[in-house]
């Protein structure tokens, strides 16, 4: 098992920047992956970007260029740097750790609590 933690979480004006943690403890040795998701009020969950072990990282069009993903050497802890934030990125951020095989299927699929966002004009 693996147990996600966010933090950082909170009101900005647009423009602004703001940094979100995610903090793993457990199995991390069994995942290959730690990802973002947001979802805003009202509209499905959506991914916004990832970090692989092996496969380097991706983004979100939406955030490509203002977000940024990066993590400690041990895996502990998962960033997202966000800056030049919209209001349309007011959303409950979520992390996700998982394992992916060679095929691409998940075979471990781990989620925090979440933390709010919210993004003012």
């Amino acid at each position: 098992q693996v147990q996600l933690v966010e933090s950082g979480g909170g009101s900005v004006q647009a423009g602004g920047s703001l940094r979100l943690s995610c903090a793993a403890s457990g199995s991390i040795f069994s995942i290959n992956a730690m990802a973002w998701y947001r979802q805003a009020p009202g509209k499905q969950r959506e991914f916004v970007s990832v970090i692989r072990k092996t496969a380097g990282t991706n983004y979100a069009d939406s955030v490509k260029g203002r977000f940024t993903i990066s993590r400690d050497t041990t895996w502990n802890t998962v960033y997202l740097e966000m800056n030049r934030v919209k209001p349309e990125d007011t959303a409950v951020y979520y992390c996700n750790a998982r394992k992916v095989n060679t095929y691409g299927g998940i075979e471990l699929d781990y989620w925090g609590q979440g933390t709010q966002v919210t993004v003012s004009s």
